[in-house]
Parts: C-alpha cells; sequence; structure tokens
C-alpha cells in the first residue's frame, strides 16, 4: 500500500484544487460568451401584451385631456381664441381610437372574461356605462363649429360637456390600469394572453395601418400643436 508523505498529500489537494478551478473557470466563461452572444444580437421588436397595449392607449386619452382641459380651463373662461377644429378633430380622434377600437376591445375582450368569471363585475358594468356616456358627449363635442365657441349659451354648453367628459375619463382610466388591466392578467393563461396581444396588434394595423399607434400619436401632436401644448418644458413651473 502507498504511503502519503505530507509533501504528497499536499501536492494532491493542490492539484484537486486547480482542476476544480480549471471547471470553474471554463463555465465562467461560458456563461460570460453566452451573456455576451445575447448582448449582440440585433434589436427586435418585443410583442406588446394586450395590458401594455391598452395601457399606452390611454396615453393617447391622457394627452387629449390636457387638450380639452387647455380649453375648459384656460380658453373659454378668458373668452380667449382657439382653432375650433381643435375640439372636432380631437373628438374625431377619441371616437375612432378610443370609442370604435379601444374601448371596443374591452368591451369584446375583456370586460366578457370578468363577467364570465363573476369577478369585479361591479367595476365592468360601471365601465360599460361610461363607455356609453362618453360616447354622447363626444357627440357634443364633434359638432363644434366657429359659430358654436361665438355664442355665449353654447360656449356653456361646451364648458359643461368637456368638465364632465374630463372629470369622467380620468377615474375611468385610472381605475382600469390600476385594478381591472392587472386582474386580467390572472384571469387567462399564459397562451391566451399572449394570443391576445397578436389580435390586438393585427387588428390595430388593420384599422389604422402598420405605423398604427405611431400615427395616432403623431396626430395628437398636431393638436397639441395647435394650442401651443407642444412644449413640455413649458409645464414645468417656475418655483420661488
Amino acid at each position: 500500500m502507498m504511503q502519503y508523505t505530507p509533501r504528497r498529500q499536499f501536492m494532491q489537494k493542490v492539484g484537486t484544487l486547480a482542476c476544480g478551478a480549471a471547471v470553474f473557470t471554463q463555465s465562467t466563461f461560458a456563461f460570460a460568451r453566452e451573456d455576451a452572444t445575447k448582448q449582440k444580437k440585433p434589436d427586435t421588436v418585443e410583442e406588446v401584451s394586450p395590458v401594455e397595449d391598452l395601457m399606452r392607449e390611454h396615453s393617447v386619452l391622457d394627452r387629449i385631456l390636457l387638450i380639452y382641459d387647455e380649453i375648459l380651463w384656460r380658453r373659454l373662461p378668458k373668452n380667449a381664441d382657439f382653432p375650433p377644429e381643435v375640439l372636432s378633430k380631437g373628438a374625431d380622434l377619441v371616437r375612432r381610437f378610443l370609442e370604435d377600437y379601444h374601448e371596443k376591445l374591452e368591451e369584446d375582450y375583456i370586460f366578457p372574461r370578468f363577467e364570465k368569471a363573476g369577478k369585479l363585475i361591479d367595476l365592468v358594468q360601471v365601465l360599460r356605462i361610461q363607455h356609453r356616456v362618453g360616447r354622447q358627449l363626444t357627440d357634443v363635442i364633434k359638432r363644434t363649429t366657429l359659430q358654436t365657441v361665438k355664442t355665449p349659451a353654447e360656449r356653456d354648453k361646451l364648458s359643461n360637456t368637456l368638465r364632465k367628459f374630463v372629470r369622467m375619463y380620468r377615474p375611468h382610466a385610472a381605475r382600469e390600469d390600476t385594478v381591472l388591466f392587472p386582474a386580467f392578467r390572472f384571469l387567462v393563461s399564459t397562451h391566451e394572453y399572449a394570443a391576445l396581444g397578436e389580435e390586438f396588434e393585427d387588428k390595430e394595423h388593420a384599422l389604422f395601418g402598420k405605423e398604427g399607434f405611431e400615427k395616432i400619436v403623431a396626430e395628437v401632436g398636431d393638436l397639441e400643436r395647435m394650442l401651443g401644448l407642444n412644449d413640455l418644458a413649458s409645464f414645468t413651473p417656475k418655483l420661488d
């Protein structure tokens, strides 16, 4: 039987540690190469989830509400001039993109699943009612002309309509973003969730073209420029 001297035992331990270090080093390099390979891949467009799609469409609504706010609180009370077509065009955008598309997606794909599962029924019912009321308010705003904004009675009617629209839709969108949409993610399977994202995108492209969302955002930007609201820095308050 071979007798191990202290030196032989020491050298054997060193050899074992060296082998282990080599294995660890090779594994580390392998992971590093794999990570570097992933980073070097060309940028790809990630699929937008259905909830993310709906929430970014709410951002379009937010910018239209800003336009309505400008007219409601800054222009009408001071009898200040503004292009009346900014309202008719804004309301037309609300009708085409938010009511006929965005809200229809919610009514056809989101609300029914909650109703079938018996979840958030009261909230869904209120949201459905507000969609119908919103369309009625949009009908009034769409009829805005140069003549109506110069008549005191019509200006009051317009102010009242804008006030109702803004007051309803800010909490409406906020409740969907913070309650309904997060709950929806756990209401459907992963496969169904991904399939809905693709279906939403297909419908958007069919209605508004390949650059559908970007084109809609550009339309909102044009309306903001008509009122001088396009400079984000102008909204920064001056502090004492």
